[in-house]
């Protein structure tokens, strides 16, 4: 498992060896993640949710990004970011850790008024659509501003279009092997129209 790229391309990070039931984002789709992201990664802040190794959140510190919020329930997996983030020498205010369920962690950003501009969820396949709500209720909350953008991890055969509410949309649709990786927006409000003459009197 590596880097793809930024300052620090095709540094390796530690993976989770035996015992530890995680399954990293693919480096190849990872890459393909961020290429299509480009430079709205650099200067913002990252949301890194069901976070594993934190591979996907110091790819995005490797690319720019301003700082990093991990989010990891499982401890034996926040042990490896941290290793990791020694590895790499990250300050730990720019790459800070919440060990804690995704949406606990989303409730509690959104009581401290914590604002991101891109968030990854990559959950563990068979619960997909806990990923999904994670990502809607950060739009919700605030947490995701209105104009940022989410990529989902879920599986390549996941029905997310029946599940994805009216709120949310379906910017592009990478797919790769049994993965798929969707970048979801907030749908905008229709524009709510003018109230007759006499009635702005």
């Amino acid at each position: 498992m590596r880097i793809t790229g930024g300052m620090w391309r095709s540094r390796r990070l530690r993976g989770p060896g035996r015992g530890l039931a995680l399954r990293p984002t693919p480096d190849a789709l990872r890459e393909r993640g961020f290429a299509v992201l480009g430079d709205r990664v650099a200067g913002e802040r990252f949301l890194d949710l069901y976070a594993g190794t934190g591979a996907v959140g110091f790819e995005a510190l490797s690319r720019g990004a301003q700082n990093v919020v991990f989010v990891e329930r499982n401890r034996r997996a926040a042990s490896l970011i941290e290793s990791n983030r020694l590895t790499l020498a990250v300050d730990p205010n720019t790459a800070r850790l919440l060990i804690r369920p995704a949406l606990r962690a989303i409730a509690e950003l959104a009581r401290a008024d914590e604002r991101f501009g891109l968030a990854w969820a990559d959950p563990p396949f068979e619960s997909w659509s806990e990923g999904l709500e994670a990502v809607a209720r950060a739009f919700d909350a605030g947490v995701l501003r209105p104009d940022g953008l989410a990529c989902l991890e879920c599986p390549d055969g996941a029905d997310l279009e029946d599940a994805l509410s009216a709120s949310l949309r379906i910017e592009r649709d990478l797919r790769g092997g049994a993965s798929r990786l969707v970048m979801i927006t907030a749908h905008p409000p229709a524009r709510m129209p003018d109230p007759p003459l006499a009635a702005r009197r």
